[in-house]
């Protein structure tokens, strides 16, 4: 296990917030990769040719909670004053403490007062058991949860080693774990509600009688080690009410040695992409956590990586609530409403959010299943996009009908090149004459535009919305993950859909290189689709589906006639000058 009580972990800055490392994140990628894509699809034509609290004088009072907060909390023990000298209190021999809950089971070791095992009842992991949270095979290397930290005094004991006397409470709700060799001491105290994934923590070390400033520790990785590329899911995270942010933190953060963070923090801890272990501080105070980066396997891959850790707290006596659960915002809520932040939406929240509520709503109230649910969503939104959609249409079917005259102008400048000045008459006398005609030559890109922000804000929520884990459609086992199938059906129905609407799309070019070229973007977006979550794709195959639908209706009303008779009128009327 890694030593922090070297004191080799600088202390915070007092002054200014710690500089960040700019990042590209997902969804800023995606859009770039659509804008990229919008060049190649709708702009080539016209250019291919060419720090710790005080000591406190008295009890703070907590801060005031919501109704379901309170209900949720059971009461703090209040860690008694400890002596200069104290008599030494230890077990014999290693026990085990099982405390069990109507929604986890715990189990305590008196090994350092520490946590063997935390399992969540009401989800599981890839085999329907019950989920494991602790990465069991880091816990050699990178110690249990909730061990000791000391960034800089260290006491004279081995706390994380010793063996605590266990005092189970009578209500079999909450354990007490105590330690003395004489001169350090150290009380860990834990109580739990039968029905909440909030629990309440306090800790205590003295050396000598004197308070040792320390954190409580998750090392080795969190959550759900079963994923495709668990590291990758796995942050330290802490809510800034400063700033009113969320930051979060990988493991490669904490390369080159720990990195401590430290501030009013509405909850700080670790996290997964759907589950969390948070602390919150009581009361309003500052709080610190170190994050820190442990080079340890999982039992489901043995090569290790490096899975990232935190540790929270800083005092000589620490009291928090800890929450251990699903990121569901309606039970983070009734928790406290300050855990709601832990979801986080990210750069499209003011689309994501409400299409995660609409989803929600539209499955419990109608169709029972999340797949079923997005099917209907989506095509809600591809309708009530329909009007703008129809304008595109008729802007693309009038450059088709342009084509003609169009080719007519390129054979002019056939044999121009790209740096020729004349290529730029070119580029006029084409502008002009969709001008006259009322042509937006950027027509196309407006179906493509329209659903980017929908993608985005579809591929967040179904990375953070823990409802589409395990939620199954047909035959999608995990609407959350990529199809288990040999050969990924949604994303070869989607590339046969993409050809589809692209056969049926009014072509308004007429060259054959290019044609090629706009035919491979179906296979580019299989590509881009195949191993990304199956609800992601099943948006974007029934959003095909509908635009396939919406251009049959198209094209057999009179809607094609009338936008290609308005260019030949603009034809006639100019020849008549």
């Amino acid at each position: 296990m890694s030593d922090f009580n070297s004191g080799d972990v600088q202390s915070p800055a007092p002054a200014g917030p710690p500089k960040k490392k700019f990042e590209l994140s997902t969804e800023h990628r995606l859009l770039i990769a659509f804008i990229l894509m919008g060049v190649v699809l709708f702009l080539t034509p016209y250019f291919y040719k060419d720090q710790p609290l005080p000591p406190a004088a008295k009890k703070s009072e907590p801060a005031a909670t919501s109704p379901a907060a309170a209900n949720s909390k059971p009461s703090t023990p209040a860690p008694p004053a400890a002596p200069v000298e104290s008599t030494p209190v230890a077990a014999g021999k290693e026990e085990i403490f099982v405390l069990d809950t109507d929604v986890c089971r715990v189990e305590f070791t008196n090994r350092g007062a520490t946590v063997k095992s935390w399992t969540l009842k009401k989800y599981l992991d890839e085999n329907k058991k019950p989920l494991e949270l602790v990465n069991i095979a880091a816990a050699p290397k990178a110690g249990n949860p909730l061990s000791l930290v000391f960034r800089n005094q260290k006491p004279s004991a081995d706390l994380n080693s010793a063996l605590y006397a266990v005092k189970p409470q009578p209500d079999g709700m909450g354990v007490d774990f105590e330690f003395s060799s004489g001169r350090a001491m150290a009380r860990k105290s834990f109580r739990f509600r039968k029905d909440s994934y909030l629990a309440q923590v306090s800790s205590e070390v003295f050396e000598g009688g004197a308070p040792v400033p320390h954190l409580l520790a998750w090392r080795g990785g969190f959550g759900d080690m079963s994923v495709l590329n668990a590291v990758g899911t796995q942050h330290s995270i802490y809510f800034d009410s400063a700033t009113n942010t969320l930051e979060v933190k990988e493991a490669k953060a904490a390369k080159d040695g720990p990195v401590v963070s430290a501030g009013m923090f509405s909850f700080a801890g670790i996290e997964d992409t759907f589950f969390a272990a948070v602390f919150l501080p009581i009361g309003n105070g500052s709080v610190e956590i170190l994050t820190v980066s442990d080079q340890v396997s999982t039992k489901f891959e043995p090569k290790e990586d490096s899975f990232v850790g935190a540790a929270v707290g800083g005092e000589g006596r620490n009291a928090l609530s800890l929450f251990v659960g699903p990121k569901d915002i309606d039970i983070l809520r009734a928790v406290n409403p300050k855990l709601e932040q832990a979801v986080d939406f990210g750069w499209f929240s003011f689309i994501a959010k409400p299409l995660f509520l609409a989803v929600h709503w539209v499955s419990d109230s109608y169709t029972r299943n999340y797949g079923w649910a997005i099917v209907l969503v989506t095509v809600f939104i591809n309708f009530a996009l329909f009007p703008l959609k129809l304008t595109s249409m008729k802007s693309m079917k009038k450059m088709q009908s342009l084509k003609p005259q169009i080719d007519a102008i390129n054979e002019k400048y056939k044999n121009v090149g790209i740096r020729d000045p004349k290529k730029q008459e070119q580029n006029q006398e084409v502008m002009a004459l969709y001008k006259v005609h009322g042509v937006n030559p950027m027509g196309g890109c407006v179906p493509m535009a329209l659903q980017v922000p929908f993608f985005i804000a579809f591929y967040k929520v179904l990375s953070v919305a823990i409802e589409m884990r395990h939620a199954s459609w047909l035959w999608v086992s995990d609407l959350s993950a990529p199809e288990k199938l040999p050969i990924h059906i949604l994303p070869v129905a989607m590339i046969a859909s993409q050809f589809i609407m692209q056969k049926m799309t009014p072509a308004t070019t007429g060259d054959p290189a290019q044609q090629k070229m706009l035919l491979f973007m179906p296979l580019v977006f299989g590509f881009m689709f195949y191993n990304m979550s199956s609800g992601l794709v099943l948006y974007w195959l029934t959003g095909n589906l509908v635009g396939i639908a919406q251009q049959l209706f198209f094209n057999k009303t009179s809607t094609v006639s009338v936008a290609a008779q308005s260019v030949e009128v603009t034809k006639k009327k100019k020849s008549g000058k």
